[in-house]
């Protein structure tokens, strides 16, 4: 009877597993891919809205969920947006495993904006991670930063600018998940997805920037990163995290940061020191501490 009742756990941490590891290639995608960072995010969202868009047509959900959810959507959409064109910037100056692990950063905001805006208070562990990422941040781009390139500066602030965008966008989410009409999971990411892509098409309008998409890499790259990071991996991780402890959720989302940075040394020969791996391994235990001090849990990137 315990097997059994173990089974449905066993099921969804597996989910999350995979879900983690289709995630941590996001960046890898947009990295081969010989479109602009804005143009990247663009179909990232909009291929992503599609293949969500049929999803919900075949199971005969209803495409709408009256104004006040289409006004919240259309405010997470504009975070959104603001994310992505910070993120794929990052990664073009930093690499795709160093731009992930400030994407994750997130986890140390979400609290903060929790105590601003809902009252709620900050646990032990919480005060003890940020400090640990902070140190581990140093350890890995240099204690001095002065001896860091203008590019790579610009690289971290736009990492961080991620983070801070992304908290924007889990707390709009957040009231969007808890208003009367409740909708779900699968509905509230099409929608912004949709309206992430309407934000994001517009500057490329205003820039000026290309929508064509030059070679055969770049497509089925972009449409891996719309259907494996922006569909079907966060759809996993968020029908499965429900069923799965805190812990052992927070152990199995560290895998998309660790995998991400893995495969920026595997696949673009990213160098990397002994202290700099040191500097990896304390901001991603920080990220772990962070993320399961307290009841949200959430997909990343």
């Amino acid at each position: 009877m315990a097997q059994d009742a173990m089974q449905p756990t066993i099921s969804a941490a597996w989910k999350t597993t995979l879900g983690a590891m289709m995630i941590s290639f996001s960046a890898v995608w947009v990295k081969l891919v010989h479109v602009s960072p804005t143009a990247s995010a663009y179909y990232r969202v909009f291929l992503g809205g599609i293949f969500l868009l049929l999803i919900l047509v075949i199971r005969g959900e209803p495409l709408w969920r009256g104004w006040r959810t289409f006004s919240w959507s259309l405010v997470a959409g504009l975070f959104f947006a603001l994310d992505l064109y910070s993120w794929h910037r990052c990664i073009g100056y930093v690499g795709p495993g160093l731009a992930t692990i400030l994407g994750n950063f997130e986890v140390f905001l979400v609290p903060v904006a929790g105590v601003l805006l809902y009252g709620e208070r900050l646990s032990w562990r919480f005060v003890l991670s940020v400090p640990l990422a902070v140190t581990g941040l140093f350890m890995i781009v240099g204690i001095r930063w002065e001896q860091l390139s203008p590019n790579y500066r610009i690289g971290i602030a736009y990492g961080l600018s991620t983070a801070l965008f992304y908290t924007g966008f889990l707390v709009v989410l957040r009231r969007l998940q808890t208003h009367g009409s409740r909708p779900s999971a699968l509905f509230s990411l099409m929608v912004v997805s949709f309206f992430t892509a309407f934000f994001l098409a517009v500057e490329m309008l205003r820039t000026g920037d290309s929508f064509a998409v030059p070679d055969l890499q770049s497509g089925v790259a972009l449409i891996a990163l719309g259907l494996f990071s922006q569909t079907v991996g966060w759809l996993l991780i968020t029908h499965s995290l429900p069923l799965i402890p805190a812990a052992i959720a927070g152990l199995l989302l560290l895998l998309q940061p660790s995998l991400s940075f893995l495969w920026d040394v595997l696949f673009f020969g990213r160098e990397t020191s002994t202290l700099a791996w040191a500097g990896v391994s304390l901001a991603l235990s920080a990220i772990y501490i962070g993320a399961t001090s307290g009841r949200r849990r959430s997909a990343k990137r």
